[in-house]
């Protein structure tokens, strides 16, 4: 009987290790690129539509002319809230109406969906979502 109770917990163990990893594997794969066409580089003008600032990504929607002048709305994602705020992005950064030029990585299926890598508000001044968080500010002596 011994042996069979160390072959069971033998099984356990294996069986857990392999649930472990088939969970971790579409996890790590959440987080890739695959699905965006890195080498293309995209400008559109458009009108903010939904600003989603929300866990584990925040997403900005926007309505944009296509090349062929139909107008598509347009779902591009930044990090998470807490990235983002590093960054000077809030959740207040964009309101419905807003007119936004954004700088993306469209999908490879040409759907409207793309990733941020810019975007300049309507002031001109300008977020940035992809490369290294900007340095703090020294403190004021």
């Amino acid at each position: 009987m011994g042996g069979l109770a160390v072959k069971a917990s033998y099984l356990g163990i294996v069986l857990g290790v392999f649930t472990v990893l088939a969970i971790a594997a579409p996890v790590r794969a959440h987080h890739g690129t695959a699905s965006f066409d890195t080498a293309k580089d995209l400008t559109l003008k458009g009108t903010v539509t939904d600003w989603i600032w929300a866990n584990p990504h925040c997403f900005l929607k926007f309505d944009a002319m296509d090349e062929t002048g139909t107008v598509r709305n347009w779902a591009v994602e930044v990090s998470n809230p807490t990235d983002m705020t590093k960054r000077g992005w809030a959740r207040l950064s964009f309101k419905v109406g807003d007119v936004v030029s954004v700088n993306l990585q469209p999908v490879k299926n040409g759907a409207p969906i793309g990733r941020l890598r810019t975007v300049t508000l309507p002031d001109g001044s300008m977020l940035t979502a992809m490369g290294p968080a900007p340095a703090a500010a020294a403190p004021a002596p």
